[in-house]
């Protein structure tokens, strides 16, 4: 039984660093703030809270569903339904048990906020935790700068007084490019907050939730030049 767990083990570490040398290739030029490094530190914290957590998870398919979460985001595929695609070839190629495969699948389809719009709740401890991740690297110091980046990649401007932010907002109003920097605190980042759903999750939210209140106070207070 242990030389099977082993042989298991070593195929499995093998899968890992095949999917990440895939997700490098794939996102390594990307521009917008959805590159490797965002995949890294989203592996990276969702190594952190998995450790944290008293219930038993899932190693392997929190990392390989943090690693592959990006690949079938709409704003980097021509459809929704390429992007799905992509993610179901790489997994068979990788002939993981069907209950691997599918479990990684729903959490990388299912994990993205969409403006607020997506009603999926994840289930699974697995897919709790990546998530948490994920909205973690939209929070505090990082993700004040990937909001600067993905503006500044899609022409949008930095700040606009005369623009507010919008509320029930379809996704494809969210999608629009049509809001400024500072307007995507308020209709995303800001809200991140309460969407936690672990208890190290909701801890590191706390702590990047205030660093990005402090941010926008010293923001205004420039922008007016109060100061």
């Amino acid at each position: 039984m242990e030389v099977k767990e082993n042989v298991t083990n070593k195929i499995k570490k093998q899968i890992l660093e095949d999917t990440k040398e895939f997700v490098f290739q794939t996102l390594n030029n990307e521009k917008s703030g959805h590159d490797w490094f965002h995949i890294q530190r989203v592996v990276n914290l969702t190594k952190q809270i998995a450790q944290q957590e008293a219930r038993q998870v899932d190693a392997f398919v929190c990392e390989m569903a943090a690693l592959l979460h990006d690949i079938p985001d709409e704003k980097l595929n021509v459809t929704p339904e390429i992007g799905k695609q992509r993610v179901e070839h790489w997994l068979k190629r990788q002939k993981l048990a069907l209950v691997d495969q599918t479990a990684i699948l729903t959490i990388v389809l299912n994990l993205s906020y969409k403006g607020g719009t997506n009603k999926v709740q994840l289930e699974t401890i697995e897919g709790k935790i990546v998530q948490d991740a994920d909205r973690l690297d939209a929070m505090g110091a990082i993700g004040i700068a990937r909001t600067m980046i993905y503006s500044g990649h899609h022409g949008r401007p930095m700040h606009d007084p005369a623009k507010q932010p919008r509320t029930n907002m379809t996704l494809a109003e969210y999608r629009s490019n049509e809001d400024t920097a500072i307007m995507h605190f308020y209709e995303k980042l800001l809200k991140l907050k309460d969407t936690m759903n672990t208890t190290t999750g909701k801890k590191l939210a706390n702590e990047r939730h205030l660093y990005m209140e402090n941010y926008l106070k010293e923001f205004f207070a420039e922008w007016n030049g109060e100061k």
